[in-house]
């Protein structure tokens, strides 16, 4: 379980880092465009980055139950957004990818540690 719970945070520094430091290729990888200002790449810096990279290192940094519980709870809030999107918005296969690799990391750490 240590060893799982280790690897969901490093995966969330990992991904996290895509979007913190290389922000106009995540831009691109969520089909995103950028606008008159660089708000947008702002927001994928701050929400699909380093928010990712802060919860990693945070739960690697606690080692507790509970910190790995709180990734699955953030990674399972992603989860539901998207599945929300694909509902309401429409679906399509990529959209099914990133819902699928959330939920995976997601739902494993909360029962893994609940």
């Amino acid at each position: 379980m240590d060893i799982i719970n280790i690897i969901f945070a490093i995966l969330s520094i990992g991904l996290g880092c895509f979007g913190w430091l290389a922000p106009r290729y995540t831009l691109g990888a969520l089909d995103l465009e950028m606008g008159q200002t660089t708000m947008g790449m702002s927001e994928v810096r701050a929400s699909a980055g380093a928010l990712f990279v802060g919860m990693g290192i945070g739960a690697l940094w606690l080692g507790t139950p509970e910190a790995y519980v709180m990734l699955g709870f953030c990674w399972s809030g992603a989860a539901l957004g998207r599945l929300t999107s694909l509902i309401k918005d429409g679906a399509f296969q990529k959209k099914w990818v990133y819902f699928i690799v959330e939920a995976a990391v997601g739902i494993p750490a909360i029962l893994l540690n609940i």
